[in-house]
C-alpha cells in the first residue's frame, strides 16, 4: 500500500523511509549546527561534589569544562607532529587546527563536530605518509573526544549519524587520496563504535531515570491529591447527617411558626413559608451531592453519627484489642456542636488506629479538655515494645485529621516525643451559642 497525496504521485514505503531518515540527519545535524549551547556546570549536590570541602565544591562544577581544556592543549603539542613541515610556526598552526574543535564542543558542539570533520581532512593532505591516514595519532584523539563530549551533551541518535558521517567520510577520503598511505580508517570505525555506544547506553539509562523519577514524583502527587479528595469524600458523608438534621429542625420550625401566634400577618406567615421552601430547597440539593461524592460500595450507617459521649465504647475496643489506653477530661463537659464531636471522636479514632498499626504493644492517653472557646483532644502514645514490626498501612492518617481540623478552622500539630512515641493535640474553637452569650 502506497500513500498518496494530492496532485502528487503516489510515495513508496522506501521513497518515504529514505525521507524519513534525510529529515532526521538535517534536523540533528544541519539544522542551528552553530547554536550556541554552553556546557552547564555539575551540580554541586550530587554525589561526589558533595563529599569534597566547602572551598573547592563550587570549583568543582567546573571539571568537565576542566577536562576538556587538558585534552586540547595535548592535541595542540601533538597534532603538529604528524605533518610533513618542519617550522616551528606552521607546527603551532597545525596544532592550533586541530585543538580548535575540541575547545569548541564546550560552547557549539555540532558545529564542533562539523569543524573537526574538516580539521580532518585538512590534516589528511598535510600529514605524512609514515603514520595512518587519515587519522594521525593526534588527530585520532582529537577526533574521539569531540564525538565522545558532542554524544555525551546530545544523545544517541545524534551519535548515530556522527558515526555514519565519520565512517563515510573515512571510506571516502581512502578510497580519493589514500594511495601510497597507511589507511587507518578501520581503527577508526570500531573503536568510535565502542565509545559511542557506551555513552550512548549510559545516556539511555539516565533519561530513563530521569523519567522514572518525574513519573514517581507525579504519580505521589496525584496520589496525595486523590488521597485528599477521598478525604473530604468521607467527611462530607458523615457530616451529611449531622447538616441535614440542623436542616430539618429549621423546616419543621418555620412550618410551626405561625401558629405560635395568634392572628399572625400574612408578611410573617409568608416568610416562614420561604423558610421552610428555602430549608426543603436546601435538604434536596444536599442529598443531590451527597449522591455524587457517594462511592459505588458506599452504605450508609444504621446508627447516628457517633460523639464524644461514644467515646467509652471506642476505647473499649481498643483496650480488647491489647493496647493499654487512659482517657482524661478536664473542664466543664458541655454539649457541642454535632460536627465538632464527631470531628473529635473520629481524629481519636484515627490515632488510636495509628497507635496500633505503627506502635505495637505502646501505651496510650487520651485527653479532653473542655476550655473556654473551644475543644482541645491531646492524643499520646509511647514507643512500641520489644521487636514487633509495625504493621503497614496506607498512611493517610494525619491527612485526614487535617482536614477535619482545617475544616473547623481549628489547629492541629503532630510529630514525634522526645521518648520515642507520638503525640497529635488538636484545638476546635466552637461559637458560644446566643442563649450562653444573653445569659
Amino acid at each position: 500500500m502506497t500513500e498518496t497525496t494530492t496532485g502528487a504521485a503516489p510515495r513508496t514505503p522506501e521513497i518515504r523511509l529514505a525521507s524519513g531518515f534525510i529529515q532526521s540527519l538535517r534536523r540533528d545535524l544541519f539544522t542551528d549546527a552553530l547554536a550556541y549551547r554552553p556546557l552547564a556546570p555539575l551540580r554541586v549536590d550530587g554525589p561526589l561534589i558533595r563529599r569534597l570541602p566547602s572551598r573547592i565544591r563550587r570549583e568543582a562544577a567546573f571539571a568537565p569544562h576542566l577536562v576538556v581544556t587538558v585534552i586540547a592543549f595535548f592535541v595542540l603539542f601533538n597534532a603538529g607532529r604528524d605533518v610533513s613541515y618542519e617550522s616551528p610556526l606552521r607546527t603551532l598552526v597545525i596544532g592550533l587546527l586541530a585543538a580548535a574543535p575540541v575547545v569548541m564542543t564546550l560552547v557549539r558542539p555540532i558545529g564542533a563536530f562539523w569543524a573537526q570533520m574538516a580539521v580532518t581532512a585538512v590534516l589528511a593532505v598535510l600529514q605524512s605518509a609514515s603514520v595512518l591516514w587519515p587519522w594521525s595519532p593526534g588527530s585520532f584523539f582529537a577526533h574521539m573526544t569531540v564525538l565522545t563530549v558532542v554524544a555525551i551533551r546530545t544523545g544517541p541518535r545524534v551519535a548515530a549519524w556522527m558515526w555514519t558521517v565519520s565512517t563515510a567520510a573515512g571510506v571516502v577520503l581512502s578510497i580519493l587520496l589514500g594511495r601510497g598511505h597507511n589507511i587507518g580508517t578501520m581503527p577508526m570505525v570500531f573503536l568510535s563504535a565502542f565509545v559511542l555506544l557506551a555513552v550512548s547506553v549510559r545516556h539511555i539509562r539516565t533519561t530513563a531515570a530521569q523519567e522514572v523519577t518525574a513519573q514517581q514524583e507525579v504519580t505521589a502527587v496525584e496520589r496525595d491529591r486523590r488521597t485528599l479528595l477521598e478525604e473530604r469524600t468521607t467527611i462530607a458523608r458523615e457530616l451529611h447527617d449531622v447538616v441535614a438534621h440542623h436542616m430539618s429542625v429549621v423546616a419543621i420550625q418555620a412550618e410551626a411558626a405561625p401558629y405560635r401566634v395568634e392572628n399572625p400577618p400574612p408578611e410573617l406567615e409568608a416568610a416562614f413559608a420561604t423558610i421552610r421552601e428555602n430549608a426543603v430547597a436546601a435538604l434536596t440539593e444536599l442529598r443531590r451531592v451527597l449522591g455524587v461524592v457517594r462511592s459505588a460500595d458506599y452504605e450508609a450507617p444504621d446508627a447516628p453519627q457517633p460523639t464524644l459521649a461514644s467515646l467509652d465504647g471506642l476505647l473499649g475496643n481498643v483496650r480488647e484489642a491489647g493496647m493499654t489506653v487512659d482517657k482524661t477530661v478536664t473542664g466543664s463537659v458541655r454539649e457541642l456542636p454535632q460536627g465538632v464531636e464527631l470531628s473529635a471522636y473520629r481524629i481519636v479514632q484515627e490515632a488510636l488506629s495509628n497507635t496500633l498499626r505503627h506502635a505495637p504493644g505502646a501505651a496510650a492517653g487520651v485527653e479532653v479538655s473542655y476550655v473556654l472557646g473551644g475543644l482541645g483532644v491531646r492524643i499520646v502514645n509511647g514507643p512500641a515494645i520489644g521487636d514487633v514490626r509495625p504493621s503497614p498501612g496506607a498512611g493517610h492518617g494525619i491527612t485526614g485529621m487535617r482536614e477535619r481540623v482545617a475544616m473547623l478552622e481549628g489547629e492541629m500539630t503532630a510529630g514525634q516525643t522526645p521518648g520515642g512515641g507520638y503525640e497529635v493535640a488538636v484545638f476546635i474553637p466552637v461559637r458560644n451559642r446566643p442563649t450562653e452569650e444573653s445569659a
